[in-house]
């Protein structure tokens, strides 16, 4: 039997494999030497992200729960996931295919005139641009989906009991920030792909220094590195979820100054 959390620590696993398939997605260019080679590679990333959506669902059936509408809707965004990825990878092949077939001289679907290799990169670079898009928020959904699990079967009492992870509330948003695929390394400082907070390196490091967190080389442009939730980071987040966030600590009241004693005239 799988742990009661594992669902969720896989769909968070999920969202960082979204997140690295987004950062070469957004790299991916067809003006080199083999664009349809890049598209295949790029395509049989995408279907290792359907594989382990289905992984998922095969670890919710493992689950002795009650299927209510809350579980109903984890099972729903999974496999939504998984349609989504391979509807990506559909359209990755259908660009590889549209650039094979142009090179070879072959009409496009078997049918209308023939294009040109750049008209053929234009209609296959339009298929990319829709790959983005669509799998943009894979992180994001994750996320939603694994709060969602594991809320849901702690309210119910499915859950055993334990310690919730001791996080600071600027530790607890970091974490997420980081399940959501929002925090890169530009310069040696953290860069979060958000405008309505920061986070800081001290907090980074404090999370790292307890291995709840693991930096990769980054595709994208201008960011050295990217910010991926460890084993045990995506173990104490899921912990974490259904649970009252820790309240922020108090700012220290600074100490009264010493009143100074009258001196005496004599």
């Amino acid at each position: 039997m799988t742990a009661p959390t594992a669902p969720a620590e896989q769909l968070l696993l999920l969202g960082s494999d979204f997140a690295r398939h987004n950062d070469y997605l957004s790299r991916l260019r067809l003006d080199g030497l083999t664009p349809a080679s890049a598209l295949t590679q790029q395509a049989i990333s995408t279907q290792h992200l359907a594989r382990s959506a289905l992984d998922i669902i095969d670890a919710l059936n493992a689950q002795p729960m009650h299927h209510g509408s809350e579980i109903r809707t984890v099972y729903a965004r999974v496999r939504q996931l998984a349609h989504l990825a391979i509807d990506t990878a559909n359209y990755l092949l259908d660009a590889e295919d549209i650039l094979d077939d142009t090179y070879a001289g072959v009409p496009v679907k078997g049918d209308g005139p023939l294009l040109t290799y750049r008209q053929a990169l234009q209609t296959a670079n339009s298929r990319l641009i829709l790959v983005r898009k669509l799998t943009a928020p894979g992180p994001q959904d994750t996320l939603t989906a694994a709060e969602l699990f594991v809320t849901e079967r702690r309210r119910r009492g499915e859950i055993p009991p334990q310690q919730p992870p001791a996080f600071s509330p600027a530790q607890h948003a970091a974490l997420r920030a980081v399940a959501r695929g929002e925090v890169t390394i530009a310069d040696g400082k953290p860069y979060l792909h958000r405008d309505d907070w920061r986070i800081t390196l001290s907090t980074l490091r404090s999370l790292e220094a307890r291995g709840l967190l693991v930096r990769e080389k980054c595709p994208l442009w201008l960011h050295d590195e990217r910010v991926h939730l460890s084993a045990d980071g995506r173990r104490d987040l899921a912990a974490s979820f259904g649970r009252p966030p820790a309240p922020a600590r108090p700012a220290a009241r600074p100490a009264p100054a010493p009143q100074a004693t009258p001196s005496r005239c004599l």
